[in-house]
């Protein structure tokens, strides 16, 4: 059972660089707040801007109000003059104050988030969220809004959109209030994203890693066209590698779950695995790998042109399929 969120008389350190989830977490705080009282006087500062004048203005009684909320956002940037202070308020919070420190990640402001999260004060972290964890996240936010989506659907919305979570996030929400029934259909999400699904750096890997050089190239060609970054190209075709790899090396014997778990991708991308697997062993993914490496280097400087660099490698991993 989840814990009930608590607001007043104490301090919750909201930490990390995904600001969608921060932005969530201290929402969620303010509806308690207001919930507990609908007069609560709610004050929010950039760190950048706050002076011992304004910190003591927000944390201290007001006229107008019992209680009140002070939300400090940017903490790093919080002049360390003021650290001592925002250390005293966070470990001993007064009663009728809810204290609220958004720091996005990073090493500024270092010193002052170790001594809050030395004093133990309430953490919610907000970290980067992984690439294998998107589908996930698409899925939740799905039931978020009232719908659901089979895994290779919600894929479809992660190739489509990208890892923005705010970008998936709107992305979901409208696919929900434009289905007409509760489970949102692949169809759906083809008719709203397609042109953008089939020019991501993840579709240029899956048809070189199957060793179809001429959709590959053509998938490059219009990815190139459409902006996306060489480097996402190199990216995809490592990770992609990457997880061939490790299932080419697990061979047979475990359960799809457990195999899953050990390559590090959701069950449904074993099906994708096994069909690419059929023309790769351990060496040619190690040979393909290296060819990504020296491609990689290439388009941070190492060459004159870039997308030549990335033509050449997407070949060469396309034909060393079946080697």
């Amino acid at each position: 059972m989840a814990r009930a969120v608590q607001v007043y008389g104490r301090a919750v350190l909201i930490s990390g660089p995904e600001g969608l989830l921060a932005d969530r977490a201290v929402a969620e705080r303010l509806a308690v707040a207001r919930k507990d009282d609908p007069e609560v006087e709610i004050s929010q500062v950039e760190g950048g801007t706050l002076d011992a004048g304004t910190l003591a203005e927000i944390t201290s009684a007001s006229l107008f109000s019992s209680r009140r909320v002070a939300v400090i956002r940017d903490l790093g940037s919080v002049s360390a003059d003021l650290h001592a202070e925002i250390v005293t308020l966070a470990t001993q919070p007064l009663e009728d104050l809810g204290l609220l420190l958004v720091h996005p990640g990073g090493n500024k402001g270092k010193g002052l988030l170790d001594k809050l999260k030395k004093a133990k004060i309430e953490v919610v972290d907000c970290p980067t969220m992984k690439t294998w964890d998107l589908p996930k996240f698409v899925a939740a936010e799905a039931r978020r809004a009232g719908a659901t989506m089979e895994p290779e659907t919600t894929q479809a919305v992660v190739d489509a959109v990208g890892h923005d979570l705010r970008s998936l996030a709107s992305a979901v929400s409208q696919l929900a209030s434009d289905s007409d029934q509760r489970e949102i259909p692949r169809a759906l999400v083809q008719r709203y994203f397609g042109g953008r699904a089939e020019v991501t750096s993840f579709a240029v890997a899956d048809a070189a890693l199957a060793g179809r050089a001429g959709q590959a190239m053509e998938q490059l060609r219009w990815a190139l066209s459409t902006g996306v970054a060489p480097v996402l190209v190199t990216s995809a075709l490592a990770s992609g590698l990457r997880s061939l790899g490790k299932y080419v090396a697990a061979g047979g014997g475990m359960r799809d779950a457990d195999l899953a778990r050990e390559i590090g991708v959701p069950p449904w991308k074993l099906k994708t695995l096994r069909a690419q697997s059929r023309g790769w062993d351990e060496r040619g993914v190690a040979h393909a790998l290296r060819s990504v490496a020296v491609a990689d280097a290439e388009i941070k400087g190492a060459a004159d042109d870039a997308e030549f660099a990335l033509e050449r490698v997407v070949l060469s991993v396309a034909r060393g399929h079946g080697r």
